[in-house]
């Protein structure tokens, strides 16, 4: 059998594909990639108050952190909450989907204890089996 003229063309044209552009694009997209994931992970600003052996946050499961910011914004997983009236159902249909019903409270140092009362209240109210409140250890 002899292999025709139109096979070798063929063959040789597919054998000669022109990868620079494919890997232009790439190297653009890694890139941007770099330069914006760490403005994704931006955390939320809230200087906790500092107690000697705060309990370790990292050893729990999973757990579901409520913040209190400075400005007073309430916040559960990313999420704003516009009052602690509201956080009541929001957490009860968070805790419907979890076993452990543990709750921990980031409230920065700044807020006035009424609102933490008031956002504890909220959280008890939503039938909360443990509130653990969050702090940091004071740098040595």
């Amino acid at each position: 059998m002899e292999v025709g003229h139109r096979d070798v063309r063929r063959r040789s044209a597919l054998a000669h594909i022109n990868v620079t552009p494919f890997v232009d694009v790439m190297l653009v997209l890694l890139i941007i990639f770099m330069v914006t994931a760490p403005m994704m992970e931006k955390g939320i600003d809230v200087a906790l108050p500092e107690v000697d052996n705060a309990p370790n946050l990292a050893a729990a499961k999973d757990p579901l952190i409520v913040t209190l910011t400075k400005q007073g914004t309430i916040l559960v997983g990313g999420n704003t909450i516009d009052s602690p009236a509201k956080l009541t159902p929001v957490l009860e249909q968070i805790l419907a989907e979890h076993d452990d019903k543990t709750v921990y409270l980031e409230a920065d140092r700044a807020v006035a204890y009424g609102q933490v009362v008031k956002v504890m209240a909220a959280i008890k109210k939503a039938g909360v089996a443990k509130l653990g409140m969050v702090a940091e250890d004071p740098p040595h």
